[in-house]
C-alpha cells in the first residue's frame, strides 16, 4: 500500500500536503480502496473557514457515502474541478490528480497532532 512519507495523515484517512501556509487535502489509498468505486465528490464549503475535524464534504461510492474531515483549521480556497466530471480520479491517483481541496491554513501548529506515514501505516495494519 502506498503511504507517501512526505504527507501527514488523520485517523479518518485524509492526507495533507503542506506548502507554506497552503495545503492540499485528499483521502488515502486505503480509504479509496475501502470505499470502492467513487461516483461523486460533494464539496460545498469553498470559501468557508473551517476548524480541524469539521466536515468539508462527502465522498460517495457505489454502496456508501462518507464524510471528509479537515485535518487542520483553514479556509477552503479551491475544490479540484476534475472531480466534477471524473470522480473516479480519486481511485486512480489518490495522492496526485485525485486531490480534493486546497486550503490556506489558519493554525499550522495543528499539524503536530497528525500522524506520520509510519504512524498511519500502524493504524491501518492494526
Amino acid at each position: 500500500m502506498n503511504i507517501p512519507g512526505d504527507l501527514k495523515y488523520t485517523k479518518d484517512h485524509e492526507w495533507i500536503r503542506v506548502d507554506g501556509q497552503s495545503a492540499i487535502i485528499g483521502i488515502t489509498e486505503f480509504a479509496q480502496k475501502e470505499l470502492g468505486d467513487i461516483v461523486f465528490v460533494d464539496v460545498d464549503t469553498e470559501g468557508e473557514t473551517l476548524a480541524a475535524e469539521d466536515t468539508f464534504g462527502t465522498i460517495e461510492a457505489v454502496k456508501t457515502v462518507s464524510e471528509m474531515f479537515m485535518p487542520v483549521s483553514g479556509t477552503v480556497e479551491e475544490v479540484n474541478a476534475v472531480l466534477a466530471d471524473a470522480p473516479e480520479t480519486v481511485n486512480k491517483d489518490p495522492y496526485g490528480d485525485g486531490w480534493i481541496i486546497r486550503i490556506t491554513m489558519t493554525d499550522a501548529s495543528e499539524l503536530s497532532h497528525l500522524l506520520s506515514a509510519e504512524a498511519y501505516k500502524g493504524l491501518i495494519e492494526a
